[in-house]
């Protein structure tokens, strides 16, 4: 009984700051018993917007940090808050809209395209307006436009997470971008009445980082464990472990892509 009690309280945890697209897509569900069980170590996720994210592991409230904006990342490696950076996986982002496609969407070849189809039919469009990685990208699209939608009545900022942003954009009939992932894993669930009305552009593709907190900057910062959990993620194991991670139908939901 002494044993068991020492066991538990001994446990080792881990605090890691990542994405709503990680979590919502039941990708952390699937990899994350696979590694604890590996090395002992308990992972906390704490899944917010990318920008979110790594102001928690800058603050050292978190060990390490899974994002998806990779010159955020490496800016704030730069200014060193974070050390060992390495991709991870990657999938892609989407346009998702109502399934009559009212802006008439499908068919352009591009995300810019696509965004002007929307701007021309004044058709409502949720924005996470989170600062996440897919809030980033979506200001990256509007920036080739030049468009500013911020005030316009068919804009709307929800500053929620992906699922959540995905539900209100089908109950307002509206267009949002999203990332695959969360898509696939959602989409039947939630019993979401919107199709991809956009997909393939090469601007939509969807890097995934992880980064450890720089214990030079956070002493208490659980650097070795950290460590331990980037390189499984990178290892072949790891990289094995993404790779598997399907929808009920197969579709394979990031693409392992560690050097």
């Amino acid at each position: 009984m002494v044993s068991s009690v020492a066991s538990v309280s001994a446990e080792t945890r881990i605090r890691c700051a990542s994405t709503t697209s990680t979590q919502n897509s039941g990708l952390f569900d699937y990899i994350l018993p696979k590694f604890e069980k590996k090395t002992g170590i308990k992972v906390d996720v704490v899944a917010v917007g990318t920008g979110a994210a790594i102001e928690i592991g800058k603050r050292g409230d978190a060990d390490v940090v899974f994002v998806h904006a990779k010159e955020q990342e490496l800016r704030a490696v730069e200014e060193g808050y974070f050390v060992n950076r390495h991709d991870v996986m990657y999938n892609n982002f989407v346009i998702i809209g109502p399934s009559n496609d009212p802006a008439r969407v499908r068919g352009v070849k591009s995300a810019a395209e696509a965004f002007h189809k929307i701007v021309e039919s004044a058709c409502p469009f949720v924005s996470r307006g989170d600062k996440s990685g897919t809030h980033t990208k979506e200001w990256s699209i509007w920036e080739k436009t030049g468009t500013d939608p911020k005030g316009q009545k068919w804009y709307l900022e929800v500053g929620q997470g992906m699922e959540k942003t995905q539900r209100i954009a089908n109950e307002k009939r509206a267009y949002t971008l999203t990332d695959r992932g969360t898509w696939l894993a959602t989409k039947d669930k939630d019993k979401l009445e919107m199709i991809i009305a956009l997909e393939g552009d090469p601007a939509l593709f969807n890097q995934y980082g992880v980064m450890a907190v720089n214990p030079q900057r956070h002493k208490h910062a659980k650097y070795k464990e950290a460590m331990e959990f980037i390189d499984w993620l990178i290892s072949k194991e790891g990289q094995q472990a993404i790779a598997s991670y399907t929808d009920k139908f197969g579709n394979q939901l990031f693409h392992p892509n560690a050097k």
